[in-house]
């Protein structure tokens, strides 16, 4: 039974309903999905998100990440129900977000999502988050494989072969940094704020291509590629400029 205010959701018999929870970094979710083989649809998708509480530090602060889930998971949870227009003992199955992040966020919305599980004595589905960017492309989209995604984020760059809904291979990633990284910590130094990335890039719609950073591309490692190099590039260039009065 449901026992919100939105419509109840009436759940087809091939179906089954599917609570998510995902806590991996800087964002709490949960979302809930009808699913029957392979077609899925979207029921609720709730997110919080602490960019406010980490802005002044220039990027995520583990412990204040992990302290956020905790806090925030339930209200999310119950907004992601009450949308969907179900209640917890509609739930089929449970899953959340195992890895790869930060342990301690990861570990509060896994502790939320194994107890809930564990309650409903429902089935629980741990999802590694990189496969689970990849696997969102599927919806709504008609998208089947082969094919060759890239999945970029803050702390991830990768060039993955997915031959098959549950068949991956990994052709290259960063060998250091991740590009969010680099878009991070640029920003901060040149004061722009956080998240760096669309900071960086509104700040770009007004300057010009005249500096070349990247100058000596990784030939000898196939797909693999790093940041570290073109970061300090930008970071030393900048500090050159400032120091010869030049403001930017």
């Amino acid at each position: 039974m449901c026992y919100n205010s939105f419509m109840p959701y009436q759940k087809k018999k091939n179906e089954k309903i599917v609570f998510a929870v995902e806590t991996s970094c800087d964002e709490t979710a949960a979302a809930v999905l009808a699913c029957a083989g392979r077609k899925v649809k979207i029921l609720s998708n709730i997110v919080f998100s602490q960019t406010d509480i980490h802005k002044r530090f220039g990027g995520v602060v583990p412990e204040l990440a992990s302290r956020s889930h905790t806090e925030i998971i339930d209200k999310v949870a119950a907004e992601a129900l009450e949308r969907a227009g179900i209640g917890f003992p509609d739930i089929d199955i449970v899953a959340a977000t195992y890895g790869a992040g930060l342990n301690g966020a990861l570990l509060a919305g896994l502790s939320y999502a194994k107890g809930l599980a564990y309650a409903l004595s429902a089935p629980f589905i741990g999802v590694n988050h990189i496969r689970g960017h990849i696997a969102a492309n599927y919806i709504g989209t008609g998208l089947k494989p082969p094919f060759i995604a890239l999945a970029a984020s803050g702390g991830h760059s990768s060039i993955v072969l997915v031959s098959g809904y549950d068949a991956f291979k990994v052709l290259g990633s960063t060998l250091d940094d991740a590009a969010g990284e680099a878009f991070d910590k640029i920003a901060r130094v040149l004061g722009l704020g956080y998240p760096g990335g669309p900071a960086i890039e509104k700040a770009a719609l007004g300057g010009d291509c005249g500096i070349n950073f990247y100058k000596r591309p990784l030939k000898s490692l196939g797909y693999d590629f790093s940041y570290s190099g073109l970061k300090t590039a930008v970071i030393n260039y900048i500090n050159s400029i400032r120091q010869k009065g030049k403001l930017i």
